[in-house]
């Protein structure tokens, strides 16, 4: 089963010294195991593109469809044998990054 685990930031730098070694140290324990498909860093809202060509719109705008304080700065998608090891690895994931974060499952 696949799933997607959001990485949710405020923009208040809330980085830890020992962050970049914590998601080190988790990325390798996804690997090790076989469940990450792909994990990366994603640009500020600031630096989004919002494209709707839905019946040939055309509108193209700068920025976000959200605008709240929090936003999506990264992602890992995994590959787990359940929804509770899905879980499992967000609690880490969460832990590793020092931030909140999301877990979706991929459809069908």
């Amino acid at each position: 089963m696949r799933f997607v685990i959001f990485v949710i930031d405020g923009g208040s730098n809330t980085a830890t010294p020992g962050e970049g070694a914590a998601i080190d140290a988790f990325n390798d324990r996804l690997t090790a195991g076989k469940h990450l498909i792909l994990a990366a860093g994603i640009a500020e809202p600031s630096r989004a593109t919002l494209i709707d060509n839905r019946n040939d719109l055309g509108a193209v705008t700068s920025g976000s469809l959200f605008n709240g304080a929090e936003h999506y700065s990264g992602f890992w998608i995994i590959d787990a044998e359940s929804p509770q090891q899905a879980q499992a690895f967000a609690i880490d994931g969460s832990r590793a990054c020092n931030r909140r974060v999301e877990l979706r499952p991929f459809l069908g």
